[in-house]
């Protein structure tokens, strides 16, 4: 099997020695897993980011995608969140060896993701009816991680920076430090999310709804759900951006019961974050920044 080029090259970039050390063990993990299942594997979905992606078919030809990745922490809290979901409102996760980076997934069909199919509106409320779907309650005793492990990595910025923000205008993560604290030692009830929830990872299904794939399973706020969404498919132009994110803060705020103001709270620290994560894996974070300016805009205008 040749491997993507685009793979390797992540694998390698964000995992260093234990990647290059998978990527090298990969044909014989593809071979345990088809005699394991009885599996026939076709060729890997494109434009993957840091795990190999097949779908094919099992043993009784129903429709299966074998995921494999290099083992860590996130391919554990996904195995554990699809558990937890058990196929409400995301696809089902029919085996797994999670601590090796395995997981063997319902194929969900036509599988088209959410912005081919609806436009900007519709597809804000769909995605907003597959939260309150998707949200649990927090498990008595679990391994997901907090919003607050997550925001450690501002801290991990002025580490690096002997205290200061590096390339990132100073006022832009101290505002993001200040409001995340704010609004996480207010929630009042706190939910395993989805974390990752936005177009592309919302699919059409043959079961008659839409599913979710690709959690990172996340206990926090249930209102921190919405930033990814409101980061992706927005057009070029300054103006038109704005118009979507006010429009989509709007509807999130109604279909969800959520105060307008925690929601663009939550999707301006939530920008700053991808920022400061695309900085760590050296990919570019100035547009983010960009959205995150704008999405400051919004909270200004309703607090």
């Amino acid at each position: 099997m040749q491997i993507p080029d685009d793979l390797k090259e992540r694998v390698e970039r964000v995992h260093g020695a234990a990647g290059r050390a998978w990527l090298a063990q990969l044909p014989a993990l593809l071979a345990e897993c088809r005699a394991r299942w009885a599996l026939k594997l076709d060729e890997p979905f494109e434009n993957l980011s840091y795990n190999l992606v097949r779908p094919g078919r099992n043993a009784l030809s129903a429709e299966i995608v074998l995921k494999v990745g290099v083992p860590c922490h996130e391919l554990r809290t996904e195995a554990a969140a699809l558990e937890l979901f058990a196929g409400r409102g995301a696809v089902r996760l029919l085996a797994d060896d999670a601590p090796r980076g395995i997981l063997l997934l319902e194929r969900v069909t036509p599988g088209r993701p959410l912005q081919e199919l609806q436009a900007d509106a519709e597809a804000t409320r769909t995605a907003a009816t597959l939260m309150r779907r998707l949200w649990r309650a927090v498990p008595p005793a679990h391994t997901f991680p907090t919003l607050a492990v997550w925001f450690r990595a501002f801290q991990k910025l002025r580490q690096q920076f002997d205290g200061g923000t590096g390339p990132f205008p100073p006022d832009i993560i101290a505002r993001a430090e200040r409001v995340f604290a704010e609004l996480n030692a207010s929630t009042a009830r706190h939910v395993i999310l989805h974390g990752d929830l936005h177009h592309m990872n919302i699919l059409s299904s043959g079961r008659g709804d839409w599913l979710a794939i690709d959690p990172k399973g996340l206990c926090g706020d249930a209102g921190y759900e919405v930033g990814s969404f409101m980061l992706n498919q927005l057009p070029s132009e300054a103006d038109a951006i704005m118009q979507i994110l006010a429009q989509r803060l709007s509807i999130f705020a109604t279909e969800l019961q959520l105060s307008r103001a925690r929601l663009a709270g939550w999707a301006f620290c939530h920008a700053v974050l991808s920022a400061v994560w695309n900085f760590e894996e050296a990919d570019d974070w100035r547009d983010t920044i960009r959205l995150a300016r704008m999405l400051e805009q919004l909270l200004q205008m309703a607090t």
